[in-house]
């Protein structure tokens, strides 16, 4: 039997794409429900082994602790090559392989910090709160829209083989300004991200972490991270 692992997340979150990670490579692993943004208490969960009281947080089963998505998706895969979710280092594709597990959270992801709270920055005014949701929506749209420019998928977005990057865009690609718009600026991309949601290997893990609810594709259909 597989060792276990622990990760701290919470349904529709940042801990999806890693979950999918582990259910593909058949690890065993242990969820720990911390919907941080809800507040003090479910952000104590996660204090003892992030700091930051973020989500997500992998301990392993040697009792190491990883966080940022990104580096536990990319150690995932280096630490299994048997599951090829990751171009090993001296294969051709790791280099934009790497280049787009940091892009993601470093042009993206990290705006949620943003729109999940737009008063962190704008405060009370609610006007301003609302040109901040705007604005961040158009810059991950661009951003989406530029890395479907650079890219030449197969199957997936590196060729033939899923990835972790694939796991990444899937799940990142459903929080706000959500799927339709993501469709309209990053055409090639989304046929991927269309396959990985049907791939039949993840529809109950898909079912149980990030359910398809009525209207999901569209802004303010369904709870996750970014409301």
């Amino acid at each position: 039997m597989n060792p276990s692992y622990t990760i701290y997340g919470a349904l529709g979150s940042g801990s999806v794409p890693v979950e999918a990670a582990m259910t593909l490579l058949d690890l065993k692993f242990a969820v720990v429900e911390a919907p941080t943004w809800e507040g003090e208490a479910q952000q104590a969960k996660v204090a003892a082994v992030n700091p930051l009281r973020q989500i997500p947080a992998l301990v392993t089963p040697a009792g190491e602790t990883l966080t940022e998505s990104a580096a536990i998706l990319i150690w995932l895969a280096d630490s299994h090559p048997e599951g090829r979710l990751g171009p090993a280092v001296g294969d051709p594709r790791r280099g934009q392989f790497l280049r787009w597990m940091t892009f993601i959270p470093a042009s993206i992801y990290s705006l949620f910090w943003v729109r999940d709270d737009p008063s962190r920055l704008a405060g009370p005014d609610p006007e301003q709160q609302a040109r901040i949701k705007a604005a961040t929506a158009n810059r991950i749209a661009d951003c989406w829209a530029m890395m479907d420019s650079q890219l030449t998928p197969g199957r997936y977005l590196l060729g033939d083989d899923m990835t972790v990057l694939d796991l990444y865009v899937t799940v990142v690609s459903r929080w706000g300004p959500r799927r339709s718009r993501f469709y309209d600026v990053a055409p090639r991309m989304s046929d991927v991200v269309r396959r990985v949601d049907a791939d039949p290997r993840l529809s109950d893990f898909w079912a149980k972490r990030f359910p398809f609810v009525d209207g999901w594709e569209s802004q303010g259909a369904s709870p996750t991270a970014d409301e």
